[in-house]
């Protein structure tokens, strides 16, 4: 699909959306989904403490920007220049491999009372389809607990902390534990007609907005169609050796019963000559478990979802598709 190309249909209401999430996952499902409806909230975690972000969250105080400019500039309809400049990283000085776009919302922070104003504010001046929360004003961060006892604080060491130990992650928890929920992402979910899950990182882009106070009771207690979106590869240092069934287990643990009506998964295959750098790394195609994931009551959609000649990633405009599909079906059915 042209990624210029809208989808939305005249004469039907287009569907009040809320995707919850972090990382590139996130922002890939968004760029496609704006695409079918302007009402679009992702609700996205605050507990990254690696990489740019990290380094302006010690030196100016600040939540981390990351994961909320890459759904903003997802979401965003600027001119090419401005997204270049956005997405422009220095690669010499004390700035080097900082975003120009992590700078935009630090300097935005600067001059707004909050971080989630600051976000507001920033996605104004991009003139974004929807809007984009941080899951909490509260500085968080994230701690990892092992199936061997041992724990692990902070969301960048955890994938270090799981090759040293050697064995799976038991939970994950916010430090300090039950942070707020900002009252929009509440507001959100419970105005959705549909809630989407991923896809990401399990236990630091997901599960993590599922700790924070308010959040997994608002989508259990929501009437939305809740789709919780499959990686397409199990992640090394976080989910090796997972089945789409040990995902959906380990979200559930975390949250509530209830928060996951459909699981929507990739069938495309992947050819082996773009899996061999993958193996190598112990990574794999993620085995769904189709009928222990129906067994929790638990529908599962399949769809052939994956691209990329070099790095497997979910095509943005198909997975979007295939959401607003078993979004419809399920309208349908209910009408």
């Amino acid at each position: 699909m042209n990624e210029n190309v809208r989808v939305y249909v005249p004469g039907r209401r287009e569907p009040k959306v809320v995707a919850i999430g972090g990382g590139h996952g996130l922002s890939t499902m968004l760029r496609g989904l704006k695409k079918h409806t302007r009402n679009i909230t992702a609700i996205v975690t605050v507990a990254d403490d690696g990489g740019g972000s990290g380094m302006l969250r010690e030196d100016l105080g600040m939540l981390p920007p990351g994961d909320i400019r890459n759904c903003i500039l997802a979401l965003a309809n600027t001119e090419p220049t401005m997204q270049k400049l956005l997405n422009y990283r220095f690669t010499e000085g004390s700035l080097a491999g900082q975003s120009f776009g992590n700078l935009f919302l630090a300097a935005m922070n600067g001059i707004s009372g909050s971080f989630d104003e600051a976000v507001h504010r920033m996605g104004d001046v991009l003139a974004i389809t929807g809007r984009v929360l941080p899951v909490t004003n509260q500085d968080v961060h994230l701690e990892a607990e092992f199936a061997n006892g041992s724990r692990c604080l902070g969301e960048s060491k955890i994938f270090y902390a799981k090759k040293v130990n050697d064995c799976r992650i038991k939970q994950v928890r916010l430090v300090p534990e039950h942070p707020k929920a900002l009252p929009e992402s509440l507001e959100a979910i419970r105005d959705a007609d549909l809630i989407v899950m991923g896809p990401g990182s399990l236990y630091t882009s997901i599960i993590p907005n599922f700790l924070v106070d308010g959040i997994s009771e608002a989508v259990a207690a929501s009437r939305a169609l809740k789709i919780f979106v499959m990686n397409i590869m199990t992640q090394d240092g976080e989910s090796d050796g997972y089945t789409g069934a040990d995902h959906v287990q380990a979200l559930l643990r975390h949250a509530l019963p209830g928060i996951v009506d459909v699981c929507i998964a990739n069938n495309a295959p992947v050819s082996e000559e773009v899996l061999a750098p993958y193996r190598q790394e112990g990574v794999e195609p993620l085995r769904l478990e189709r009928a222990a994931i129906e067994a929790m009551g638990i529908e599962v959609r399949e769809y052939p979802l994956a691209t990329g000649h070099r790095y497997i990633r979910h095509d943005s405009f198909a997975l979007a598709k295939a959401l607003m599909e078993v979004y419809r079906e399920k309208l349908t059915m209910d009408n």
